[in-house]
């Protein structure tokens, strides 16, 4: 199965187990677990893919708002990004928030 280690790739249609497979994900480091899997997968999927891993993943019960090593959630971090937007959209009706709302 390809994965994380996979760059975006345009056009390519992603199977659920492939986007599942981004929640087991381990970090390298301390970082939080759940950062990790949603930093990620936003690194390497595209937003209606990012759409169907938020879902499940909210479904397995992970935590939307983790805050990642500079005390940001994943909200915050793709906030920042002009091509993030559709992202911070997903992530809001997933009921993620900034880390000064926590």
């Amino acid at each position: 199965m390809s994965g994380p280690s996979q760059p975006k790739v345009i056009g390519e249609d992603w199977s659920d187990d492939r986007v599942k497979g981004f929640l087991d994900l381990k970090p390298y480091d301390n970082r939080d677990p759940d950062y990790h899997v949603l930093r990620e997968s936003y690194e390497y999927m595209l937003a209606g893919d990012y759409a169907r891993l938020v879902k499940f993943f909210v479904d397995a019960g992970r935590n939307i708002n983790a805050l990642g090593p500079d005390g940001q959630t994943m909200l915050d971090r793709v906030s920042e990004h002009a091509k993030g937007q559709e992202y911070a959209v997903l992530l809001k009706e997933a009921g993620a928030k900034s880390a000064s709302e926590l």
